[in-house]
């Protein structure tokens, strides 16, 4: 089952005096003043290994304090995984899941949670559920994790927009927003943000498990079923066109639509059979696309 670990208090270094209460422990360096949703879940996310879970979370932008950090995450103004400095303000930085490791699709600029995501994620998700790293399940939920969680949190906090001219309308709702929120108003008085940090620590990080559950407990499972019924199509019609998913009605476009690339089907699946939540048969064509509505 998975379960969060949230920064506590006492774990959460103000930079008043900061120098004179480090203890001899393990320490992730980020930046003070106002927050953002990378940082919170670049931190949130090394928090989950073994070797950072009790680690203090030291706010500052002071080189001294940071140099003394283990791990330094969006602040700095370096980008050596060889040293644990993941920053990504800097000119020269231009990487991508895509550039990093030319095997993945995405080419979005990576923040700091994604550049932890890259060099941690598949640890992290192994440690968290329980598996072993080489286990065949964590490739896929990786994937689906980055480009269903992290990717827009890269975006966002880099400025990318989802398209190109004029927006319709604004998302406000977003999760990257909801961490902004938590910062203090201009106008407050008490511009102390580590009580805000926290929060936002404890919102990414609930977040990220409830999607990581969903997709391990709902979407692979499906996905698994879609694979199944695509290895077997050929038993069911010889024209291996006809998709039969005996098993149960799970949601099967997205999984039909990646599967077909990913297994290299030759002859598009044109029809797929299936039975719904009442236990009735049905049939519907094969999709375009994942996200298309028309068959």
């Amino acid at each position: 089952m998975l379960w969060l670990r949230l920064c506590p208090r006492r774990c959460l270094t103000r930079m008043s005096g900061a120098q004179k209460r480090l203890r001899a422990m393990v320490r992730i360096g980020t930046h003070d003043g106002s927050f953002h949703c990378d940082e919170a879940l670049a931190c949130f996310l090394l928090r989950q290994l073994p070797e950072y879970r009790e680690a203090e979370i030291v706010r500052s932008r002071n080189a001294k304090l940071l140099a003394e950090c283990d791990v330094v995450v969006d602040v700095g103004g370096e980008y050596v995984p060889e040293r644990h400095r993941y920053d990504h303000h800097q000119r020269t930085f231009s990487e991508s899941m895509y550039s990093l490791q030319p095997e993945n699709p995405w080419v979005t600029k990576l923040s700091s949670a994604g550049l932890v995501f890259f060099h941690f994620g598949k640890r992290i998700l192994s440690t968290l559920l329980g598996k072993e790293e080489g286990d065949p399940q964590l490739p896929a939920l990786y994937n689906k994790m980055y480009e269903n969680f992290i990717e827009e949190i890269d975006a966002i906090d880099n400025g990318i927009s989802q398209h190109d001219g004029e927006s319709r309308y604004a998302l406000t709702t977003n999760l990257s927003s909801r961490v902004g929120y938590l910062n203090p108003p201009w106008n407050e008085e008490e511009q102390d943000t580590e009580a805000g940090f926290r929060k936002a620590m404890e919102l990414v990080g609930t977040e990220f498990l409830d999607r990581l559950q969903f997709f391990h407990k709902s979407w692979l499972p499906a996905r698994t079923l879609v694979e199944e019924a695509i290895r077997k199509r050929y038993e069911e019609d010889p024209s291996g066109e006809i998709l039969v998913m005996a098993r149960g009605g799970c949601p099967w476009k997205e999984h039909l639509f990646n599967l077909e690339k990913e297994l290299k089907v030759e002859k598009p699946i044109k029809f797929v059979l299936y039975v719904d939540q009442s236990g009735q048969w049905r049939g519907q064509c094969g999709p375009k696309g994942v996200h298309h509505f028309h068959n």
